[in-house]
């Protein structure tokens, strides 16, 4: 009896533990959390402050104050935007331009050349032409003869860049810049090292999709991001990723499209050839150490294409997935050696 009086005192206190850890309340999530519209789109920044660490108090206003800079730097959408302006300047000598934009452009030219011309920073006349713009959508399929009128006033190679003193220089009057595809994943990595110089090391910050990571979650995990399930209308997790201290881009042809006799025009426009690109690939996701090479680098390998891209992104030894349209439905992922380590196993998936 006293052997069984044992055993059940065992149990009892076995229980009383279990009990006691169950009702344990869970310490409280120390993520804190900003948005706000930039871009034509939003913005969205996670802080987990260290134990004792505060935050500035004027944060977000610091945060604005640096995203309308941006904005008036790099917009097309606003007339008096630095870029608008540089594009409405019918000079063919050199631009002084602030050492931001100059940067930016001279990035691009490079991802430019790297692609082939797949990303081009001076498609910006055929993008509007397909109602991809600033100017209101028209959802029309234009005619060809507009399309080989426009393609002349594309090709990056009408532009050029000088670091001291900060300018750009174009060949043809009418040629026309736009950073679209660029310019968000560019506003990320000015967000991040502005945290930085705040002293905060984990945060996730994202401008319409564009990510950058740093840390760890407020539950001091690492960040994890999802990778949408390309399908217009629809909000489903493709793939699951940790990107560790990295940027993500996803680019994809199923958010920003129109639909005329039962064809799908996507607004990521081919440069070559002057038309949105072919459906056979849905999405292309980069991860690299900064936002705006992920930014312009999925542009590129989705412009160019299922097969070109990924020959681009093997060459480049570049960290890419590729999800194409199954023609028996669905959809195939490929990716690179290099975005093996990315990926969160099967098995620890969330649903």
């Amino acid at each position: 009896m006293k052997r069984l009086s044992t055993i059940f005192h065992s149990v009892a206190l076995l229980l009383a533990i279990l009990t006691f850890a169950a009702c344990k309340p869970t310490p409280p999530d120390p993520t804190v959390r900003f948005t706000g519209a930039t871009m034509g789109t939003s913005y969205d920044l996670k802080l987990v402050p260290t134990p004792g660490e505060t935050l500035p108090t004027d944060l977000q206003n610091q945060m604005e104050a640096l995203l309308a800079r941006i904005n008036k730097a790099l917009s097309t959408y606003d007339p008096d935007s630095e870029l608008s302006r540089f594009n409405q300047n019918p000079s063919t000598g050199w631009i002084a331009v602030s050492p931001e934009l100059q940067q930016i452009v001279a990035e691009g030219l490079r991802i430019s050349e790297l692609s082939s011309g797949a990303f081009d920073v001076t498609v910006g006349p055929l993008v509007n032409l397909w109602g991809f713009g600033p100017a209101p959508r028209r959802d029309q399929v234009p005619g060809d003869a507009e399309i080989v009128q426009e393609r002349e006033r594309v090709g990056y190679w009408h532009l050029s860049v000088r670091e001291e003193p900060p300018a750009l220089k174009k060949d043809r009057p009418d040629l026309y810049v736009d950073l679209s595809a660029i310019a968000k994943g560019y506003g990320v990595d000015q967000l991040a090292a502005l945290v930085e110089a705040a002293g905060i090391e984990n945060y996730l910050v994202s401008i319409a999709g564009e990510i950058r990571a740093k840390g760890h979650n407020g539950q001091g995990q690492p960040w994890t991001i999802a990778i949408e399930k390309p399908v217009a209308g629809q909000r489903a997790v493709e793939r699951l990723i940790q990107p560790g201290d990295h940027s993500v881009s996803t680019s994809g042809d199923y958010r920003n499209f129109f639909e005329q006799n039962g064809q799908r025009y996507s607004h990521i426009i081919n440069p070559r050839t002057g038309r949105p690109v072919p459906q056979t690939l849905a999405s292309v996701t980069v991860v690299t150490d900064r936002s705006m090479i992920a930014d312009a680098t999925a542009t590129a390998l989705m412009a160019a294409g299922a097969e070109f891209g990924f020959q681009l992104a093997t060459d480049h030894q570049l960290a890419a997935l590729f999800i194409t349209v199954d023609p028996k439905g669905g959809f195939q992922e490929r990716h690179t050696p290099e975005f093996e380590r990315y990926l969160v196993q099967e098995s620890t998936q969330r649903p």
